[in-house]
């Protein structure tokens, strides 16, 4: 792609750019794509999304349904080419079609993003929960890992089956005349309760003893006539019991041969708390880093920039109501009502700006830069399961710059980390003091003195 690259006497910048035949055809490729995913087209090995989308939705001309698409997609080329990061995305403007396998020429006007800088850049001070694993926690972590391997043996009861009691019993299962060999068996174990019949099954069950025998017909809810009725003979064979096995160096020996014994799977498991915990710690501390750098931001942000974020959050708000099943107008009430819902979304949009212009002026006061591993690190953001693929695609979609802007905030954010005064606080202590104590980097009165640790078992530290 070709760009130039004119700045105007308002600040604006003018790009005007010619995209290869190539790129025309990838970005129409890409607009297909995200079509295709929107509307639930299913992908089809060996044809392109745009055939997919001609035969399963009857669309002859995908090019042209998706060409303002396209468009769109091919402005981050551009701004990628010349290095270029808007405050807010802006509009392809072109007075020629565009068509697959032909240059097109469009031109963008790009609202440059501000340069601020902070009123201070001073380390900051945070609070934190001491990291420290409860022993309940990981006693209890064991007894569930006993739990999952107990086995169910014979029982010397002799009682009625009830709801909450186990059995044996052979099951010969048949639909319309024909035996179901996955449900007919000759003894398997049935514990009562845990769902693994619908509730009719348990139903017909009680009450029964061992050496019973019933039939009945059981009704499957969901399926289709002629397939919801299942003939089943059931036979009581003997009540069980559930036998969970000791904690010990033999339950290791069956279950972990590669651990040495009961106290090290305990080592191993308390290790795997720590870690976790003290992710989460330092999770917490970036949080507070990036709302403390925002306070010490105080510059002032266009209406244009204001505009496109809340009109971004917007967006997403609506993907976020039709995921739940809601329109919209209850998605707002379910967070307070219009008035309230505005307001959230405009103080919400007025901290991620802050936020992110808050780390841009520290970056670069600080004469940061970023590697290859940070950008990698930057896309684990956006696919922790795949950041190599999910750096890949925004490269392949114009949106280097982007990912830049990612791993250079990040980098900040770590550095402002690192660099601060840190204050361990008793996560016990009320909720509305270690707020205020995480807010302004402070500590409790009464937690001061002795540090408490983060719990294991669930208690959040606010």
């Amino acid at each position: 792609m070709k760009v130039t690259e004119k700045k105007l006497a308002d600040g604006h910048i003018r790009l005007e750019a010619v995209a290869a035949s190539a790129e025309v055809s990838h970005a129409l490729d890409l607009a297909a794509q995200a079509f295709a995913q929107q509307m639930g087209v299913r992908p089809q090995a060996g044809k392109t999304a745009a055939q997919a989308i001609t035969e399963q939705l009857g669309v002859k001309d995908v090019d042209g349904m998706v060409g303002a698409q396209a468009m769109e997609l091919l402005a981050p080329f551009a701004l990628d080419k010349r290095n270029l990061v808007p405050a807010f995305p802006p509009k392809t403007e072109s007075s020629e079609p565009l068509r697959r396998g032909k240059p097109f020429s469009f031109s963008l006007t790009v609202t440059p993003k501000p340069v601020y800088e902070l009123e201070d850049y001073s380390p900051l001070s945070l609070a934190l929960p001491v990291v420290e694993v409860p022993q309940e926690a990981v006693d209890q972590q064991l007894a569930q890992m006993a739990d999952s391997y107990a086995s169910y043996v014979a029982s010397d009861e002799t009682h009625p089956l009830g709801r909450n009691d186990a059995a044996k019993i052979s099951l010969a299962a048949t639909r319309g005349g024909e035996e179901m060999k996955g449900l007919s068996t000759e003894g398997r174990t049935y514990v009562m309760g845990l769902g693994m019949m619908p509730p009719a099954f348990d139903d017909e069950l009680v009450g029964m003893n061992v050496g019973d025998e019933k039939s009945f017909t059981l009704t499957l809810p969901g399926m289709d006539e002629g397939q919801d009725k299942i003939e089943c003979t059931v036979k009581v064979l003997e009540l069980q019991r559930k036998e969970v096995p000791a904690l010990d160096d033999q339950f290791v020996a069956n279950f972990f041969p590669m651990m040495k014994g009961i106290d090290a799977l305990r080592g191993a498991i308390e290790d795997s708390m720590r870690m976790q915990l003290e992710q989460q710690r330092h999770q917490m501390a970036l949080q507070q880093a990036s709302q403390q750098a925002s306070m010490r931001f105080k510059g002032r942000i266009a209406d244009e920039v204001y505009e496109a974020m809340r009109s971004t959050l917007m967006q997403q708000a609506h993907m976020q109501a039709s995921q739940q099943g809601m329109s919209f107008e209850q998605f707002m009430e379910s967070q307070g009502g219009e008035q309230q819902f505005g307001m959230m979304l405009m103080l919400q949009a007025r901290q991620m700006l802050a936020s992110g212009y808050a780390l841009d002026a520290v970056f670069r006061h600080e004469k940061l830069s970023i590697t290859d591993d940070d950008l990698m690190s930057a896309a684990a953001q956006l696919n922790p399961q795949d950041p190599a693929g999910a750096k890949r695609q925004m490269e392949e979609a114009g949106q280097g710059f982007a990912l830049r802007e990612i791993a250079e905030r990040q980098k900040a954010n770590e550095y402002l980390v690192a660099h601060a005064t840190i204050k361990d606080i008793n996560p016990s202590a009320p909720v509305a003091e270690v707020e205020q104590a995480q807010a302004e980097g402070g500590s409790p009165e009464d937690a001061s003195a002795e540090s408490a640790p983060v719990s294991g078992e669930g208690e959040k530290a606010e």
